[in-house]
């Protein structure tokens, strides 16, 4: 109630606000978007191209924003572990999410928050205890079906690793091609003092729905998160990563690709704030644009005066390929510490028209020639996973995007 209250005050964002400047959401109001139906509208075989690269670990399927346990694999998990529903896990022992939920993503601060919060019903909480080591990925799937009517969900996910505890999550949103749809998912991240999360973003959702994510993430003493993302859908979609490094010696990496066509709009939004010494955060952000796309990129680096010895480098580097895609790109420094190492830059570019003849010279043909270079350019981030099957995964989808785009099959 607090929390609809919050929104209704709120309201929708709007260009004159200078964190959505280039992002307007006034399209939502075309829609009515009623909650989707807490069934299961999918079948287990139309999810099997997309379950079978998982393998056998343990997984968790929500459809239309509801756990779904036909699709889901719990296999046995370390001793105190836990992974499951949030439903489920507010109707039993709920302590765990009494001291989280909602501590790190506030509905004080973001309208899109208070809204997720306001319909709060279900989503995955995974729950790490000290000194445990989870050598395979864990999946948490979030698949929409809106079955010919336009609907909205609202998926929460609370993550908790304990002291010394070491972890890797695959986080995936995917929606059928052409479906109108709204999910506005809301994760909190927590690591405890020497914990380490390896997280990975794939946004998959229909070209013609509506995506907004709020990923925020609080780091202890000695902690270190890495996060890969890949988003190719949404006719709209907005990404806000916000870690707060709240303590001394904390490493936080920041990595993704943003490839977008037709008249797609993808904004990504990151803020690392350092709060204490020693802290170190790297981010390389990529963007490959191609018809009339619109891409965004604000990323703010706050390093406060308690944070000396702070080393902190942002790039983003973004990829034309028709003369109608636009990227506003705009890397901020806010720094109020004297003993630091911070840079950062951004670049908007074209293929290289003497790569791509030297390529031709070699006789290969055009298309193939452009699609080569386009992989190389958004592969960087993607070369830098080091669990060989999501990487063999993100550099799939890649492949495929720039297939469609380029109009040419890339075979890796």
């Amino acid at each position: 109630q607090a929390a609809m209250a919050r929104f209704t005050e709120m309201g929708f964002p709007t260009t004159q606000e200078d964190a959505w400047r280039h992002t307007s959401v006034a399209s939502l109001s075309e829609h009515p978007f009623p909650l989707a139906r807490h069934r299961y509208a999918i079948s287990r075989a139309e999810l099997e191209p997309v379950l079978s690269w998982m393998g056998t670990g343990c997984r968790l399927v929500f459809v239309n924003g509801s756990f779904s346990s036909l699709h889901s694999s719990l296999l046995p998990l370390p001793r105190g572990m836990k992974a499951g529903s949030l439903a489920g896990a507010l109707g039993g022992d709920s302590s765990l999410l009494e001291s989280h939920l909602g501590r790190y993503a506030r509905c004080e601060d973001h309208a899109f928050v208070a809204l997720n919060t306001a319909f709060l019903n279900d989503g995955a909480v995974v729950y790490l205890p000290p000194d445990t080591v989870v050598e395979e990925p864990l999946h948490l799937l979030f698949v929409s079906r809106p079955n010919g009517r336009a609907t909205m969900s609202h998926p929460r996910t609370v993550i908790v690793a304990g002291p010394h505890s070491r972890a890797t999550i695959v986080e995936s949103y995917l929606g059928l091609p052409e479906d109108l749809y709204l999910t506005n998912a809301v994760t909190e991240v927590v690591l405890a003092e020497n914990a380490a999360l390896d997280h990975y973003l794939l946004q998959q959702e229909s070209t013609a729905a509506f995506h907004l994510l709020t990923l925020a993430v609080h780091q202890d003493r000695h902690s270190t998160f890495t996060s890969h993302s890949l988003a190719t859908g949404g006719a709209l979609a907005r990404s806000e990563i916000h870690c707060e490094l709240a303590d001394e010696g904390i490493t936080c990496i920041l990595r993704g690709v943003g490839a977008v066509a037709g008249r797609q709009h993808l904004d990504t939004q990151t803020q690392i704030d350092h709060a204490k010494t020693h802290g170190t955060s790297q981010q390389l952000y990529k963007g490959i644009l191609g018809g009339h796309a619109q891409g965004v990129f604000n990323g703010k680096i706050l390093v406060r005066q308690d944070a000396q010895k702070t080393d902190a480098r942002q790039t983003n580097n973004n990829l034309l390929l028709s003369e109608d895609a636009v990227i506003h790109t705009k890397p901020q420094l806010e720094i109020f510490a004297d003993d630091v190492k911070c840079a950062h830059g951004a670049t908007v570019g074209r293929l290289d028209e003497e790569a791509v003849f030297y390529l031709r010279s070699r006789g290969i043909g055009l298309e193939t020639a452009r699609s080569l270079m386009t992989y190389a350019f958004g592969s960087e981030t993607i070369n830098l996973v080091t669990n060989e099957v999501i990487r063999d995964r993100l550099a799939e989808l890649l492949a495929q995007w720039i297939s469609q785009a380029c109009g040419r099959s890339l075979s890796l």
